[in-house]
């Protein structure tokens, strides 16, 4: 208590619903002061978001010390967890859970509380949780200090993670092949837009205490932002997919202009649609390859991703989604080369709506990047009608993180690889600019075609023109492969493209949608 005055720690504390006498008056088993138990369950969080959006927002990043602010990336990475003091491993749990320290880039205090019988109580901050190596001190840090998140462990393999929460509200969680990639967050707001994006912010968690034999671990948390506080609730039931089930209750605090429900956030670089930043010795580099689309009409959409040139935004309208990710398809390794970081690996996530949506529109926002730690891409459901302040908004969906996805195209098949280069007859003098696409599909029924099927690309274009189509049999993936230049013309706009296969009047494939946009004339060559 030497480094925080009595008055304003009940400042700081007094939106988590706690009071300075009661932080005094108990002590955890680890002997740091946490608070008194409080009765919890989700309509008390639901109580405390609405309340608290009925207040002036307060930023709580002030109160992480400067010498946490300065650590190096070096020095933060040296700050350990010690796996003893993990939380329930000395009650024979299926889960583990371990807490990360502030610093760096985690500036803004997370409270982290343990539910135990529907009592929470506060997990105070005390150092000697932490394994140390980096040159900065981390003496003289306040007793309140809180952390940046937690990450959570599974009894099939103590060693690795099953999922973590660090960072505004972002989180992470892997399948059966135990390796992160993309992220989710609890909310976006106003992403792609001319102005600055606003990143809402998971201030609080409370962890409840799974007993033994549970399967299951239950999650809370609070999300604060000056646009609007919300309570979450996440189900985690680990397995060769992870799966997390969310309810969210939202609280806006004023209008939101784009407010994102759902929000994927992963990277691309360069792939084999798209080596417009292919410098790199490895021949493909992203966490996601592409957005997949279950409309509420029942079309199965796949778009692959690209790294643009300026930031781009495309809008999926829709009505009463089915389902949408960003998914990770090409798991082949000699497509990375990458025996690091194992991008082959990478989880795909799916999103799964628990109610009816209504009318709204899937966005995908792709930003450009030189660098492959940079997140460019964010996929989001924004709803038709905008989340009115002063009420509550209520809504569930399901997330599945994994290689294999819950819902995929029963009879259809789906795109394998989308190629593109520059178009024309080889041997042919090119007198006019074309881009060449050849797209991969297999699975559904193109096994059972035979030799004589009359398969037809259907190919339609926002503008310009389209020449040299073909759609064949490519017995290495026993699929075919549709083939086509777009003519762009003279204008740099973009061209949107839609394609897919049929027989007759039978579809065959799913839908592939592209956004081409042309090179700057000086760079076309003619």
């Amino acid at each position: 208590m030497d480094r925080r005055t009595v008055l304003k720690m009940a400042a700081a504390l007094s939106a988590y619903g706690l009071t300075v006498p009661a932080l005094l008056t108990s002590r955890l088993a680890m002997g740091k002061p946490v608070g008194e138990a409080q009765k919890f369950d989700f309509a008390w969080l639901k109580g405390h978001a609405r309340t608290l959006a009925s207040q002036p927002y307060q930023s709580r990043k002030g109160d992480t010390p400067e010498s946490l602010k300065q650590l190096s990336w070096d020095d933060y990475q040296a700050i350990q967890f010690r796996s003893e003091k993990s939380l329930w491993q000395e009650q024979g749990s299926a889960f583990h859970a371990q807490l990360f320290h502030l610093g760096l880039y985690f500036q803004t205090p997370v409270r982290i509380y343990e539910v135990i019988d529907g009592e929470a109580r506060q997990l105070g901050y005390d150092p000697d949780y932490f394994r140390y190596s980096g040159e900065q001190s981390l003496e003289d840090l306040p007793e309140d200090l809180g952390y940046a998140g937690f990450r959570v462990q599974f009894h099939t393999n103590f060693k690795l993670d099953l999922a973590a929460f660090l960072g505004a509200s972002y989180f992470r969680a892997v399948g059966e092949e135990m390796q992160y990639g993309l992220s989710a967050r609890g909310l976006a707001i106003d992403a792609g837009m001319s102005r600055e994006e606003e990143f809402p912010e998971f201030v609080a968690f409370w962890l409840e205490k799974p007993a033994p034999g549970d399967d299951k671990l239950t999650v809370y948390a609070l999300l604060d932002s000056p646009s609007i506080a919300g309570a979450y609730v996440f189900d985690l039931f680990p397995g060769r997919n992870m799966v997390m089930k969310i309810s969210a209750a939202l609280y806006p605090r004023k209008a939101i202009e784009r407010l994102g429900i759902a929000p994927l956030t992963s990277m691309y670089q360069v792939g084999e649609n798209d080596s417009r930043m292919g410098y790199d010795w490895r021949p493909e580099i992203h966490d996601s390859d592409g957005l997949a689309l279950w409309t509420g009409a029942g079309e199965w959409i796949w778009r692959p991703l690209v790294n643009p040139r300026q930031v781009r935004v495309n809008s999926f309208v829709d009505n009463n989604p089915r389902g949408f990710g960003l998914l990770q398809r090409d798991r082949d390794f000699a497509n990375y080369q990458d025996d690091g970081v194992f991008y082959d690996r990478r989880p795909s996530l799916w999103v799964e709506p628990g109610e009816a949506w209504g009318k709204g529109a899937v966005m995908l926002v792709e930003i450009p990047t030189r660098d492959e730690t940079f997140d460019n891409i964010v996929a989001f459901w924004n709803p038709e009608a905008p989340l009115q302040p002063g009420e509550e908004h209520l809504m569930s969906y399901r997330l599945t993180w994994g290689d294999t996805m819950p819902a995929e195209p029963y009879e259809l098949a789906v795109t394998r690889a989308t190629h593109t280069g520059l178009g024309g007859v080889v041997g042919q003098e090119r007198t006019y600019f074309s881009w060449r696409f050849a797209v991969d599909f297999s699975g559904g029924v193109l096994d059972m075609l035979g030799p004589d099927a009359e398969v037809e690309p259907v190919i339609t274009v926002s503008r310009g023109g389209v020449e040299i189509t073909s759609a064949r049999p490519l017995d290495a993936i026993d699929g075919y492969r549709a083939m086509f230049d777009v003519v762009p013309g003279e204008s740099e706009a973009p061209v949107d493209i839609r394609l897919f296969l049929r027989l007759g009047d039978q579809p065959l494939t799913e839908t592939w949608v592209y956004q081409y946009t042309p090179p700057p004339k000086a760079e076309q060559g003619f």
